[in-house]
């Protein structure tokens, strides 16, 4: 994260603009009804001095077609709503200050060759943006950061992984994405040796994601608990679906794998970290092995209340609204 704000040209001018002339749209979403507004799972939930995840709600709303506007938004002190129009290229990853959406325009919003990071950050939007070549992640959500919602997004081939979240972080949703043929999708707890932090938190939502042809780690989760994974379509993933490790605790429901060899390791752990937790029920199995099952798990309707679509309509539901481009403009 960097540490200072920086006031250049372009804010000052985007933000008298904002003052002065009305807002196009203040998200895309708002443009699509039937898209959801706002996350629902454990980004929706009030904790730690947070009403939910919000945004950039209440600040300007601005415009980034540049790498130089953009790295600037992302690092303004205060709610800001960024809209990302075409292509912005990044190296590395980029830290992300608190308080602020980020928001493809239409379905040609790409953030290429670099990613987002949070460390210490909280009440972030990320949306419809295609996430391309990260030479690291594409989202690494960090360091007790909380109340972070990825929805609508395609991640395609980062160096490594399509979104982590790890070191404490917690209140995540990932949401309505496409991992299209990615090897590391999600990894919940960086190491074996990070129990002290991470156990306990990790508290995330996974849910009408496409794992489109992707290798592993959908998610592979150490410590955490709750870690909620349902709704999910699950496609030709040739090492495995799901991974609960290290005395984590995931509930997978009502997920519909098709052509998945693994589906869930849980009491055999994975690679060199050991056991996990995980209970399974209401999923859906074409073409696929069975899902590995141990011990019991805190149930996610202990922190919010959810409605479950049937296993059996997920593919149609996922094909249709995961992705850029289904949320408006």
């Amino acid at each position: 994260m960097r540490s200072s704000l920086r006031t250049v040209p372009a804010l000052t001018l985007a933000l008298l603009l904002a003052a002065t002339a009305p807002v196009e749209a203040e998200t895309a979403a708002e443009a699509a009804p039937s898209a959801e507004t706002s996350p629902t799972g454990f980004a929706a939930v009030n904790a730690l001095g947070q009403n939910g995840t919000t945004g950039g709600v209440g600040g300007a709303t601005v415009t980034a077609t540049t790498t130089e506007q953009f790295l600037e938004y992302i690092d303004t002190v205060g709610p800001l709503v960024i809209r990302v129009q075409g292509t912005i290229d990044i190296t590395s990853k980029q830290g992300v200050r608190p308080n602020k959406t980020i928001i493809g325009v239409g379905s040609s919003a790409v953030i290429n060759g670099g990613g987002l990071d949070f460390y210490r950050s909280y009440n972030v939007i990320v949306r419809n943006i295609k996430f391309t070549g990260a030479e690291d992640d594409a989202v690494n959500v960090g360091q007790e950061s909380h109340h972070i919602w990825i929805d609508h997004n395609e991640f395609v081939a980062p160096l490594d992984g399509a979104v982590d979240v790890v070191r404490g972080a917690e209140y995540v949703t990932v949401s309505w994405n496409w991992f299209n043929k990615t090897d590391k999708s999600m990894l919940l707890g960086h190491s074996d040796g990070n129990g002290s932090q991470d156990a306990g938190k990790l508290k995330v939502s996974i849910h009408h994601n496409f794992f489109d042809g992707s290798r592993q780690r959908q998610p592979r989760v150490r410590f955490g608990e709750p870690v909620h994974v349902y709704n999910n379509y699950y496609k030709g993933n040739a090492l495995y679906g799901v991974a609960s490790t290290m005395n984590a605790g995931v509930v997978v429901e009502g997920n519909h794998f098709e052509g998945v060899p693994n589906p869930c390791y849980s009491a055999s752990g994975y690679d060199a970290s050991g056991p996990g937790r995980l209970i399974q029920r209401n999923n859906h199995f074409t073409g696929s092995g069975t899902c590995e099952t141990n011990g019991t798990v805190t149930e996610p309707r202990t922190y919010y209340a959810y409605t479950l679509d049937p296993a059996t309509d997920v593919p149609a539901l996922v094909r249709a609204g995961a992705g850029i481009g289904k949320i408006g403009a």
